[in-house]
């Protein structure tokens, strides 16, 4: 489990403990069930990362809820891949290509529902870009309806490996991966997905930064 299951975790294990106590049996039962949920949304489990280094790998878990092409912002040929996440998903972030972390950017915003198209432009965000040898890759954490907690465990300057986990979102949410021109995507709308285990684009020709 991630660290940041601790205080909701704690306050669980004292609810249920109260209500066993001093309230009905089937309370207790619904507080146990729902510490255990939150123990299951905060877990963490070990991923193989593919070795291929041609491979892109998806920063969430979740379902590819869109695919855009030419994302306003980003050199024409672009894509963007957006996952969903609900509650019943791993909610870690994972690099997708190994980089050099040049910027990451927090924007507050609104809080709708993490699988509706303007979540990716009026959500609260947190942008992280990352210089590869093919091209500039970003990553985009999305708050959902639910979500009002957006981790980042990596900072500017910082060099991640590809599947390396670099940050979290409390309950349900979305990850939109931004990819270069050139990339072959390799999953579609609808497609789940699993962060740091499933090639969701390949990049074969080296582009060096700059």
């Amino acid at each position: 489990m991630v660290k940041e299951v601790w205080p909701w975790l704690s306050g669980g294990l004292l609810i249920t403990l109260v209500a066993a106590l001093a309230a009905p049996a089937w309370v207790a039962a619904g507080c146990a069930i729902l510490t255990l949920f939150l123990a299951s949304f905060f877990r963490d489990p070990r991923r193989r990362i593919p070795e291929d280094p041609d491979l892109i790998v998806s920063p969430a878990d979740g379902k590819v809820v869109r695919i855009a092409q030419d994302p306003p912002g980003y050199p024409p040929g672009s894509r963007c891949i957006s996952v969903f996440l609900s509650v019943f998903n791993v909610h870690v972030n994972r690099a997708p290509a190994d980089g050099r972390v040049e910027s990451i950017r927090y924007t507050a915003g609104a809080f709708l529902p993490a699988f509706a198209e303007k979540a990716s432009d009026a959500n609260e965000q947190n942008l992280i870009r990352i210089q590869t040898r093919r091209g500039e890759i970003a990553v985009k954490q999305i708050a959902g309806l639910i979500a009002r907690r957006i981790r980042c465990w990596t900072s500017t300057g910082s060099t991640v490996a590809r599947g390396q986990k670099i940050g979290f979102i409390t309950f349900g949410s979305r990850v939109d991966l931004y990819l270069p021109p050139g990339a072959r995507l390799l999953v579609a709308v609808g497609d789940r997905v699993r962060g740091g285990t499933s090639a969701v684009a390949s990049m074969p020709h080296v582009m060096e930064p700059g």
